[in-house]
């Protein structure tokens, strides 16, 4: 088992979804978050003062798999997220110890689904 992290653009997400329902993978949790990279941010004018923006809106998916989707959720992620420019995202692969259903007490690969 695997718990896969990526961090994409946010009007990236729907593609992503997509790609990843087509491909069979239904459960993942998504929480806004913000963060910087090789972008490194931005400058604005606001109100005759400069701020210095560096960090940049991102989404965060976390998707646990069992380890014969692995290279699918990857390649889903890809697809969807890449546009070829900096700022694309990065994902992560943990190893998941173990998973627990709330509702059956179901463990292990059986409780991702």
């Amino acid at each position: 088992m695997k718990l896969i992290i990526a961090y994409i653009q946010p009007h990236k997400l729907n593609d992503v979804k997509q790609e990843l329902y087509a491909n069979e993978i239904y459960k993942m949790s998504v929480t806004n978050s913000l963060g910087c990279g090789q972008q490194a941010g931005y400058t604005e004018h606001y109100r005759g003062v400069d701020i210095e923006v560096n960090l940049l809106k991102k989404v965060r998916l976390e998707i646990a798999v069992n380890d014969n989707f692995v290279t699918k959720t990857v390649d889903a992620i890809i697809k969807g997220a890449r546009t070829g420019e900096i700022g694309d995202g990065k994902i992560f692969i943990l190893p998941l110890e173990d998973c627990i259903r709330i509702r059956t007490g179901d463990k292990g690969s059986s409780a991702i689904g």
